[in-house]
């Protein structure tokens, strides 16, 4: 299993139930060394908060970070949709997106990369929910109460749902869900980014 930073032990042993389902593991995803990958981050170096749903679904997508998958598999459609927001946005940076894989962002620009739901039954989307969802709700909590800073990024009407349990809604941007069911109808040109780099008063490299 990836290591824990020691900033997220309290909320770890009074919340954390094993959701996992060992007899199911073959049919779960991501694999059991990554569920809690995300949680390598110390809590107060957090500065977005980018909230999924549930992992990938399919074989070999899943690895742990909301919206990313490892380099040379299939950009996801959502993602593919947050880098022409992004290209949209930021012209002027000349990015290049050619793969799906956010460790940039989560290690280097320290984006909290969490699904809501930690695992995922394959070919199941939503099916571990009720397992996490109770969990993962506390760790927004606890996001909030341990960093005073870092933004919230609420994409979708699920993500948006969550903003109950942010006492400082200044911290908060929604959005429409990059989906390709949604994204037309107000995602793409929602400045939703720069939005992000104005309540952080600083730019964040959105490189991959």
């Amino acid at each position: 299993m990836q290591p824990i930073h020691p900033s997220w032990k309290p909320l770890f042993d009074t919340f954390l139930q094993n959701a996992y389902c060992e007899d199911a593991s073959d049919n779960v995803f991501p694999p059991k060394h990554l569920i809690f990958r995300v949680f390598e981050m110390d809590v107060k170096e957090i500065r977005v908060v980018l909230l999924g749903q549930d992992p990938y679904h399919g074989p070999n997508q899943a690895n742990g970070l909301s919206f990313s998958v490892d380099t040379g598999i299939k950009i996801p459609p959502s993602l593919r949709n947050i880098y022409k927001e992004l290209l949209i946005e930021y012209p002027e940076r000349n990015y290049v997106f050619n793969s799906g894989n956010l460790e940039n962002w989560f290690k280097r620009e320290k984006i909290f990369l969490l699904n809501a739901s930690l695992t995922v039954k394959s070919g199941k989307p939503g099916s571990m929910m009720k397992y996490w969802e109770k969990f993962t709700d506390e760790v927004i909590r606890y996001i909030c109460d341990n960093n005073n800073r870092c933004i919230f990024l609420l994409l979708g009407n699920f993500a948006k749902s969550k903003e109950c349990l942010i006492f400082d809604k200044e911290r908060i941007v929604k959005g429409i869900h990059p989906s390709p069911l949604s994204a037309n109808k107000g995602f793409f040109n929602s400045n939703i980014f720069l939005e992000v780099e104005t309540k952080l008063n600083e730019k964040m490299d959105w490189s991959i």
